[in-house]
């Protein structure tokens, strides 16, 4: 049960707002569905067209027919309203964090500080052979597959380098600030991986859900909005704005 409930109101954007007006530890949980807006493919989508036989590609065959592609896509399109809108959220200070499944570093890119990347990004780089570490996803901005250079090997991005692995100095990050929340908002996200944080929730903590398809937070959430989180975001602002 939630520390509030909104308020009586049969819009869902009013209610949302309501949400928010009163809390103060807002945790976003996002996944595929908030890059989308922007234009860009997610690495999900690259990754499996990618496999072929089942197994991801590595090397320079791997970095000229797939990598490239996704990054052309991360660094030519911009994070959506939704990223902007979290940030602005975060500015305010209502944003206590944001737990997210994607690896584009979108939530970086559109400003946010406080960001649980829970299976890692391009942001966390490792050489395949010597394990030194190149964190930034400016690495990438090449078009030569980056070289360690301390031993010339392979530097692979979090994901490739651990076969999608969580990243645990992150999950310590997402289960302490879910433990604090007072409001959850999911967003574009279909699952919550309970074990890895969604398990150390508030459990007072109100869940709104913005998502156009049926997810498991269907039954949990207090309030679901089956509509495109861009345009969700675009009315919240507005509505706000107009509210004063």
């Amino acid at each position: 049960m939630s520390l509030f409930k909104a308020g009586r109101s049969e819009d869902k954007i009013e209610q949302l707002i309501d949400y928010i007006e009163h809390s103060n530890h807002i945790v976003a949980t996002t996944g595929a569905g908030i890059s989308v807006g922007g234009g860009g493919v997610t690495y999900a989508q690259m990754l499996f067209s990618s496999r072929g036989s089942g197994r991801m590609k590595r090397g320079e065959d791997y970095y000229s027919s797939f990598l490239p592609t996704y990054l052309e896509n991360m660094f030519s399109y911009n994070p959506s309203y939704s990223h902007y809108a979290l940030k602005d959220l975060e500015d305010e200070g209502k944003m206590l964090g944001i737990i997210t499944t994607n690896v584009d570093c979108m939530h970086t890119i559109a400003g946010s500080k406080n960001v649980a990347e829970i299976q890692g990004s391009l942001q966390v780089n490792c050489c395949s052979s010597c394990n030194k570490h190149y964190d930034g996803y400016e690495i990438w901005k090449q078009e030569n597959l980056p070289r360690c250079e301390a031993c010339g090997g392979e530097i692979l991005p979090w994901p490739l380098y651990s076969h999608i692995g969580l990243w645990d100095d992150d999950v310590r990050k997402a289960r302490n600030w879910i433990s604090q929340a007072d409001l959850i908002l999911a967003i574009g996200t279909r699952g919550n991986y309970s074990d890895t944080y969604w398990s150390y929730r508030n459990r007072d903590a109100a869940i709104v859900q913005i998502n156009p398809g049926h997810t498991g937070f269907d039954s949990i959430a207090d309030l679901n909005i089956r509509e495109e989180c861009d345009d969700v975001f675009k009315k919240l602002t507005k509505r706000r704005s107009e509210n004063g």
